[in-house]
């Protein structure tokens, strides 16, 4: 089974730039995609009605309230449980009521939700989460927020694997996690994405029984970016950072056949990541 993620920096300029090319080569079981920058009509209007359900997949949808911002989408191969039939129990651990559909959008949480930041594919023993955490911008600017996503996220896996349901979580974390996970650290102490709070949040979380697949796999191997500024012609130097990830439960690193990143894949700021699952 094969799974990505890609923060598309905008679904329909990422299209008009090699989007479909990778879709249909790559042909992923289930891909998240964060950071779409577009509701499903606005891609009718404007002539892109393969994007809103590509043929073969079904496709779900949390656009962020504000226009052209954030907002995340998933499309799958495989049909997720109903929640319907009472398999939300992550939700209902929490004390939140999961919506009656085959989608959970967000935390129902409205501090969060209103930006789209979150879509949850629910299967039968698993489920797939793709995530935008959010940027804590200059001088800490909204760290307070970014710290309360994570905790929210964090606590919404733990209900999910205390009740034997194996989680990944797929996404654009906006965090390099280790100094390894970035060109240039020593200069980027300061800087959003790798601040200390960030940095501790992902201790934090692998802590609490959960892997960075694709960094237990490659070790101590250096270089391995996933965004790159568009300045400095960063993405031609590999001057970049590593902070798309997908992280699963304990239970199921034994289930995973491979993880890699797509670098040479274009169309955003951002590249692909994937993972491959056993049956």
């Amino acid at each position: 089974m094969k799974l990505a993620s890609w923060n598309v920096n905008g679904l329909r300029a990422c299209a008009r730039n090699g989007f479909r090319t990778w879709f249909e080569g790559f042909k992923p079981d289930i891909v998240g995609l964060q950071e779409i920058k577009v509701r499903p009509d606005q891609l009718i209007d404007e002539g892109m009605n393969d994007l809103v359900e590509p043929p073969g997949y079904l496709a779900l949808w949390n656009p962020a309230q504000k226009p052209g911002y954030s907002g995340t989408a998933i499309y799958t191969k495989l049909e997720p449980y109903d929640v319907r039939q009472g398999f939300a129990s992550a939700y209902r651990a929490l004390g939140l009521e999961p919506a009656p559909a085959s989608a959970l959008h967000g935390f129902s949480l409205s501090d969060f939700d209103a930006e789209g930041r979150v879509l949850i594919a629910e299967f039968k023993d698993w489920v797939f989460i793709t995530a935008y955490f959010p940027n804590s911008q200059p001088e800490r600017a909204r760290i307070n927020y970014k710290l309360g996503f994570c905790r929210a996220m964090w606590d919404l896996c733990d209900a999910y694997t205390k009740r034997g349901t194996h989680t990944v979580l797929c996404g654009d974390y906006n965090i390099a996690h280790r100094e390894i996970d970035l060109k240039n650290p020593k200069c980027n102490v300061d800087n959003a994405g790798f601040l200390p709070e960030e940095r501790a949040e992902m201790d934090e979380y692998l802590g609490r029984g959960y892997a960075d697949v694709f960094r237990e796999r490659v070790k101590d191997e250096p270089h391995h970016y996933s965004w790159w500024s568009y300045r400095s012609n960063a993405r031609a130097n590999n001057v970049g950072w590593r902070i798309d990830y997908h992280c699963v439960d304990r239970g199921l690193v034994g289930r995973v056949a491979d993880a890699g990143i797509q670098p040479q894949v274009l169309g955003s700021d951002h590249c692909p990541v994937t993972l491959d699952l056993r049956a």
